[in-house]
């Protein structure tokens, strides 16, 4: 009984993984649009690693009413199948950048800029066209954000990306 749900478990395993291994791309680049900190885009681009893991590397800019920020991220993610052409993802990285405060927001005396250091998590679904090269994801991103022009700060980064898939 214990050989056969060895076998069992295997055997789901293996289909779990082939099925994995059939939608993940060897790369991907485009642009992601998110909001932390006010809008942003930044280009993004996605390299696989192993059957289920790949790294996802942003390059941005962003700015609201008082800043700008130009900042780097990676991500190493794991890749899971819903349903067909529909996958989740989750992941976790960090990143560093640069802002530009350019009038009295947070600064007495003028303008202010510094480098700043970002942890972050990612979550979200995509979804891969099969007669076209795109796809289309949309994830959040929960980033602990040290040195910025408010100081420490924690927010939500909500990004829609559509990317080109190529090998």
């Amino acid at each position: 009984m214990k050989k056969n749900y060895c076998c069992f478990c295997l055997l789901i395993g293996l289909a779990f993984t082939s099925q994995a291994q059939e939608n993940i791309l060897k790369n991907t680049i485009g642009l992601r649009i998110g909001n932390n900190h006010g809008l942003g885009i930044e280009i993004s681009y996605q390299k696989k690693l192993l059957p289920k893991n790949r790294l996802e590397l942003d390059l941005g800019w962003t700015n609201d009413n008082n800043t700008d920020a130009i900042k780097i991220t990676g991500i190493y993610q794991w890749y899971w199948n819903i349903e067909k052409d529909l996958d989740w993802f989750t992941g976790f990285g960090g990143g560093i950048g640069t802002w530009n405060t350019n009038d009295n927001y947070n600064n007495v005396y003028g303008n202010d800029n510094g480098v700043f250091a970002v942890i972050c998590g990612d979550v979200g679904i995509e979804y891969n066209f099969k007669d076209i090269p795109i796809q289309l994801a949309i994830d959040l991103r929960p980033e602990f954000v040290f040195n910025n022009y408010q100081k420490n700060d924690f927010g939500f980064n909500l990004g829609l990306a559509m990317r080109y898939k190529f090998k």
